[in-house]
């Protein structure tokens, strides 16, 4: 990788000239908009808020159905690593887009950049929607996880106890009013929130490796065997082996999702070019290999699959753990699961509040000028933490209907990837409109970006399939990904048809960066 390039040079000569600024508010002036937010984040600190997001232990724990429920073990054992080798290269081809270009709106801006001469305001607008769908969701999605698992330790110590809907949703519901008010505070107290998580969320995978490893109360074998872990695949779709296979890597796709964090938090971040990059590559890189370490352990641990993926309690690594150690422990693991779970939630509405302003800021939603106000007091986007936590309290009332809410979470990944992945395919057939940061992948950039986009592409499909299929689909187990990620889709784009296209311009793209 490059350390610093022509156009890296020429920026900070040009920024010399401009007394009284930072090099990180001078380059965000030369990006095209004026700087509001204190640069009170470092490498850190916007590291810290990536990772919580991941929350590892705790997406591991909520996602080990999709790991060996379609294809058995050897989907955590093969499919961990394999997946993660492309959403490494996917953080990676994003990282470069960062350093190029560190602005609140992300990959919304990369891609009026990168887009063809014409398709600038449309591009951005679908990469806008696209992301902002799946960070509306990660807050409820989280807290309506982190309520179910309170509500299943519960029922763990009292077998008698039976959750109902609306203690989930009234849980769920304070728990999202708390990240609120979290969310809200200035950009330092959001820093000190987020290094706890961070911190926790590490020691906690260190807590849970020792615990696992040391807790191992099965009768001989104590291990499963290497053929088990890495060769008795186990087909409980209606797919062929390499379908059920692709499936599996649901569980690493939905565990790494939120590593686009730092890129929306760059103008609050010093040195923002080299740091938010940075950070996005560590916490891909860390969330993998701690990743496959912890299903590797439960790849030679779980005692019995059947009874884990049709958990009584709806819990299946609830399940696992009680399998494994025994009650007294697995409520002391999934305890502190829980409390990593609540930061988890708190980042997510950090990072969803600083996309929802990027976006308002260019004009992309409905009173758009009341959403891109910075609160004068705490210097952060109050309003959009808040618009963002209003839509996630109605998120929540779907609770009372199990197919729904499944539905409108599993949209993420979906939604994700999609908005990861544009801006890379773009900048693959622009390479004249792309001009490098600091931080650079030289002459890996290509094939970087040809795999991560080929990853993707494989997987947008597969995110969409059900289990069954045939007479063996019902509206209970259908995938509708397809509904809820594709109908707000279509809404948004035939908005851009028959009125915003009027209106909508796209970001405050400057000379600097867009060459027609």
């Amino acid at each position: 990788m490059s350390s610093k390039d022509e156009y890296t040079q020429e920026i900070e000569l040009e920024a010399s000239s401009e007394d009284g600024l930072t090099n990180d508010e001078k380059t965000l002036i030369r990006l095209g908009y004026t700087p509001e937010f204190k640069r009170e984040l470092g490498l850190w600190s916007i590291f810290s808020v990536s990772f919580s997001v991941i929350g590892l232990l705790p997406s591991v724990a909520a996602t080990l159905f999709y790991g060996v429920g379609y294809i058995g073990i050897p989907g955590i054992s093969w499919g961990w690593p394999i997946a993660c080798s492309g959403i490494i290269c996917v953080s990676l081809a994003m990282a470069e887009l960062c350093s190029s270009m560190p602005t609140s709106g992300g990959l919304y801006y990369a891609g009026a950049v990168l887009a063809p001469t014409g398709w600038k305001a449309l591009t951005s607008w679908t990469i806008g929607w696209s992301n902002w769908l799946a960070q509306i969701t990660w807050a409820p999605s989280v807290n309506y996880t982190l309520a179910n698992l309170i509500l299943a330790l519960a029922q763990i110590k009292n077998p008698d106890y039976e959750p109902q809907k609306y203690q989930v949703f009234l849980l769920a519901l304070l728990l999202l009013f708390i990240h609120g008010i979290l969310g809200s505070v200035p950009t330092k107290y959001v820093a000190r929130i987020n290094s706890i998580g961070s911190c926790l969320n590490a020691a906690v995978i260190i807590i849970g490796i020792v615990m696992l490893l040391a807790g191992n109360k099965r009768e001989e074998p104590k291990w499963n065997s290497n053929y088990q872990v890495w060769r008795e695949f186990k087909n409980n779709t209606e797919w062929p082996d390499g379908i059920a296979l692709l499936m599996s890597f649901l569980a690493a796709i939905w565990c790494i999702a939120g590593f686009d964090g730092p890129f929306h938090l760059a103008e609050e971040c010093s040195n923002a070019s080299t740091a938010a990059p940075i950070s996005i590559v560590l916490t891909t890189v860390l969330a993998s290999v701690f990743g496959w370490v912890l299903m590797l352990i439960i790849a030679y641990t779980i005692v019995d699959v059947e009874a884990v993926i049709s958990s009584d309690i709806g819990q299946p690594f609830a399940t696992y753990c009680d399998q494994l150690m025994g009650t007294d422990a697995a409520i002391a693991l999934l305890a502190l699961i829980a409390i990593c779970l609540f930061f988890t939630g708190q980042a997510c509405v950090v990072t969803a509040s600083r996309v929802a302003y990027a976006y308002a800021r260019d004009g992309c939603f409905p009173f758009s000028k009341y959403w891109s106000q910075v609160n004068k007091t705490t210097r952060t986007p109050v309003r959009c933490v808040w618009g963002n936590v209003s839509i996630g309290a109605l998120i929540l009332l779907l609770t009372f209907n199990s197919e729904a809410i499944s539905a409108i979470f599993s949209l993420g990944g979906t939604a994700a990837y999609i908005a990861f992945t544009i801006p890379t395919l773009l900048k693959l057939f622009a390479q004249n409109k792309f001009k490098p940061g600091p931080w650079n992948l030289g002459k890996f950039s290509a094939p970087v970006g040809i795999y991560a986009c080929s990853f993707v592409l494989l997987m947008v499909p597969i995110l969409s399939f059900p289990q069954v299929r045939g007479v063996d689909l019902s509206a209970q187990v259908m995938n509708w990904t397809s509904l809820v990620y594709y109908g707000p889709m279509a809404i948004a784009l035939l908005w851009y048809a028959i009125d915003a296209r009027k209106w909508f311009q796209g970001p405050n793209v400057s000379k600097d960066h867009f060459i027609n």
